[in-house]
């Protein structure tokens, strides 16, 4: 038979194997992490019909005269060229900027390579790829670890339970309020009015949103104590919420150690922003008011009760009306001289306990003294004590101004333990460390995910998935943290492309659909000489 026929055929299951390898690149032309492989030719055999003989003084040397029998494959080879990334905007996407793959682990124990980075979180909280097999580095905080192979479970530290509250200043007084219950429920936030129109006996109502609280206060009642109040506003709460508690339990008020409240404390008081004192009052002879003189205001400290005696003396040297007020024993007294010729005020007492009266002024005054008939010396009004005529003295404001602020309660946590669904945000640093943030833990440390590298990269044996496994060629993989001993960063947020170049995938199926034609015409020829063989007996 014609070795050319044999030669023809291993040419055509050559190109094949070659077209399959084409096939295969083609498509996986969009598998993130993909890469090509590359298949090479190398003759088979060849039969000597005649061996190579060394020249002598006779005859020169002859080469020797050998007949092939074809081809076959001598390497398909994977490429390992790196290809560009696509970002995706999934911060759990990653892509290697280097060298290295990715360890992966399936449910039997099986370690693998790939440089396809589509990581997830599962309901455990371990962190796998898209095939479900888990990524390997290190777990929990990695400061001061080595890069390692273990499989990546986040754990998030449990959280004590903490009440809502918040303290608020008002008027220089601390007022906090607190929640029973520790539970997000206690973030809300709370709004004091008053009303008049609430019926007598309905100290306060409330009305619920979904996260605030108002409460209204019935301005025409009253609160005995701070624990009153608090019942009060917890009762007007569970009234609005359809007769339950609330999810938080029940709200306190508490002040500051020091702050001195004057008990009891209206509905309107409790709201009221004004902080002034409740000024006292004297109540003026008739008489006097005749003068000109009218009550105008006194101090806080203002401390007169009972009944009132009121004089007037002129005094010749330097010329003035001497005023003074006697309330059980305790003078309050100035002048008006004559430089204050015209109406103004006057201000009986000392600097921190003291009356001011509007007074008519100097000349009204002595206008008045000369029609009375009255000498420079004699006494210009008097009068004993009167019953009912007296002074109400100054009392301690008793607004505490709850309707000037917003109580916004926060930090409210059940505590226990903590899972992922608990975090704000996961990121990965191009050092492969996974952190997160979490509203009461801040920023916690969670893993790290570690390369594999190898020294001789192309001896690793593709088994499906963009997986690679280790053989023995390939060298034992060597684990390291991202960006060190070789191993790339990783970039967050984007994959690593396939490598395939379709121009030159085409180009070589051009070139081997040409070579299978050709080692197809081998046959067509071989077959065409061994007809002409057997129709020689004809």
């Amino acid at each position: 038979m014609l070795r050319s026929m044999y030669s023809g055929v291993s040419g055509m299951k050559t190109h094949q194997t070659k077209m399959d390898v084409i096939g295969n690149n083609i498509a996986n032309v969009n598998t993130y992490g993909f890469k090509s492989s590359r298949a090479t030719f190398s003759e088979v055999y060849y039969q000597t019909l005649r061996s190579a003989s060394t020249a002598n003084a006779n005859q020169g040397g002859r080469n020797a005269n050998q007949i092939g029998y074809g081809v076959g494959i001598a390497s398909i080879d994977v490429q390992h060229t790196r290809s560009g990334f696509q970002m995706t905007d999934n911060g759990m996407d990653l892509a290697i900027a280097g060298e290295g793959f990715f360890q992966v682990q399936d449910s039997d124990g099986n370690v693998f390579y790939t440089r396809a980075g589509m990581i997830r979180i599962d309901a455990m909280g371990n962190l796998v790829d898209q095939n479900g097999n888990f990524v390997l580095g290190v777990t929990g905080d990695p400061l001061g670890k080595n890069a390692s192979s273990e499989k990546i479970q986040f754990a998030i530290p449990s959280l004590n339970p903490i009440n809502a509250s918040i303290t608020e200043f008002i008027a220089n007084k601390s007022f906090t309020i607190q929640a029973s219950e520790p539970t997000k429920d206690g973030n809300v936030s709370f709004n004091f009015t008053s009303r008049s129109d609430l019926p007598l006996g309905q100290k306060a109502i409330a009305r619920l949103t979904s996260n605030g609280i108002q409460v209204t206060f019935n301005e025409n009642e009253s609160f005995a104590s701070l624990a009153q109040l608090n019942d009060a506003i917890n009762t007007a709460i569970t009234e609005a919420n359809g007769g339950k508690s609330h999810p938080a339990g029940h709200f306190t008020i508490e002040m500051s150690s020091g702050t001195a409240i004057s008990w009891p404390v209206s509905g309107k008081e409790l709201v009221n922003t004004n902080f002034e004192p409740n000024y006292g009052s004297v109540t003026l002879h008739p008489d006097m008011k005749a003068l000109g003189f009218s009550f105008s205001s006194a101090s806080s400290q203002f401390s007169g009760f009972g009944d009132v005696s009121m004089n007037i003396t002129h005094q010749s040297t330097p010329e003035a009306f001497l005023v003074s007020l006697t309330m059980n024993g305790e003078v309050y007294s100035s002048s008006i001289p004559a430089s204050a010729a015209t109406q103004g005020k006057l201000k009986l007492g000392s600097l921190e306990d003291y009356i001011i009266l509007d007074h008519p002024g100097f000349n009204a005054l002595k206008q008045q003294h000369m029609d009375a008939g009255l000498s420079d010396h004699d006494p210009f009004f008097a009068s004993d004590l009167v019953v009912n005529q007296g002074a109400v003295a100054s009392t301690e404001s008793k607004s505490l101004g709850f309707g000037s602020k917003t109580f916004t309660l926060s930090g409210g946590v059940s505590g226990g333990e903590q899972s992922v669904s608990d975090l704000i945000n996961i990121g990965i640093g191009a050092d492969g460390i996974i952190s997160g943030i979490h509203s009461q833990l801040g920023l916690i440390a969670l893993g790290r995910i570690d390369l594999a590298t190898f020294e001789n990269p192309q001896g690793l044996t593709q088994v499906g998935n963009s997986y690679f496994s280790v053989s023995a060629n390939s060298g034992a993989a060597k684990v390291s943290q991202s960006g060190l001993n070789g191993a790339g960063g990783l970039q967050a947020g984007a994959l690593e492309m396939s490598n395939v170049d379709l121009s030159r995938e085409f180009a070589d199926m051009i070139t081997t659909q040409r070579g299978f034609q050709a080692s197809s015409r081998l046959i067509t020829v071989s077959d065409e000489i061994l007809n002409e063989l057997v129709n020689l007996k004809r």
